[in-house]
């Protein structure tokens, strides 16, 4: 893929009695991008605070392109952009007025805040005030700034919660045609799981300040592609002898939905015995469905939590 752009070596992060983060070591290559998942709690902010320079780690080193906080604060703000889940902006001005005055910051000319502007899908709505564009827009005029100085290292923290599919589908064509230029490297955090499917090379899933598991999807379905899944529901509650003497690599249970995951070796050997169990427990099942393990399924075994916890 290329030389790393970022390289995190055992970190870790402590506030008073926490430990936010715990002993965290990865790369990100150039032209790479990444998807940092996990529930809350899970120590993506902190990490993300700490590359961007805002937090110092307790121990450990980060390094963007070579150079660290401490000692190249100046040159590492050049390197890096972020977009935030959330941007406020000044109403009374309009969309190229926004672009414009954070252009000025870097010394741009009016071309380049053009460029973005064109490249986000705003040209129609630059003469707008910001107090009247979506939040779909506002999301890609936050884009459109995080693009200008055209860093080789761009942050994004959930850029599409909550919205609607048609402006999420429009910000991961953003980001997609970003990519085809393999000039930015990215770290995504989302609570989208097919975002983090559809856009990035590489999955980080962490959780209580550590990580869990990091790869290709491919990779992590790889890991694990001798598990597959039996998920039911019940009428009733389950009783507790519904698994009894199965052959079961974890089981997760859902007591508010009566919902439950049987991660299994085998559907075609357990199959048979769970049905049985379930005959002889007078269980009355809702639904069934039989599957191979999917990254959603993988989170919820590594963490116990579904992504958007």
């Amino acid at each position: 893929m290329g030389v790393p752009i970022l390289e995190i070596s055992d970190v870790y992060k402590n506030f008073k009695e926490v430990k936010a983060v715990d002993g965290i070591s990865f790369s990100v290559n150039s032209g790479e991008f990444i998807a940092l998942l996990g529930p809350n709690g899970a120590g993506k902010t902190t990490t993300v605070e700490m590359i961007e320079g805002i937090q110092k780690p307790s121990e450990g080193s980060i390094r963007i392109m070579g150079l660290n906080w401490d000692h190249h604060e100046k040159k590492l703000h050049n390197l890096i952009s972020l977009s935030l889940q959330e941007t406020r902006f000044i109403d009374k001005l309009r969309t190229w007025e926004t672009v414009q005055l954070f252009a000025s910051f870097y010394g741009l000319n009016r071309a380049r805040v053009d460029e973005v502007i064109e490249i986000v899908g705003l040209t129609e709505k630059r003469k707008s005030f910001v107090e009247n564009l979506s939040g779909g827009q506002r999301q890609k005029l936050a884009l459109a700034i995080a693009l200008l100085h055209d860093a080789p290292l761009m942050l994004l923290d959930e850029p599409t919660t909550g919205l609607d599919p048609t402006a999420r589908r429009e910000i991961w064509d953003i980001l997609m045609n970003l990519k085809k230029k393999k000039n930015t490297s990215l770290i995504l955090t989302t609570h989208y799981m097919e975002e983090a499917e559809y856009l990035c090379d590489r999955i980080i899933i962490m959780d209580k300040g550590k990580i869990l598991a990091q790869g290709t999807l491919d990779e992590l379905l790889s890991a694990n592609n001798s598990k597959e899944i039996i998920e039911f529901s019940t009428k009733d509650a389950i009783p507790d002898q519904l698994f009894c003497g199965q052959d079961v690599y974890k089981l997760i249970r859902d007591e508010n939905t009566n919902r439950t995951k049987l991660i299994v070796k085998s559907i075609v050997e357990q199959l048979p015995v769970f049905l049985q169990k379930v005959k002889e427990s007078n269980v009355t099942l809702l639904d069934l469905e039989c599957r191979k393990l999917t990254l959603d399924d993988l989170f919820i075994s590594l963490t116990g939590k579904h992504l958007a916890d």
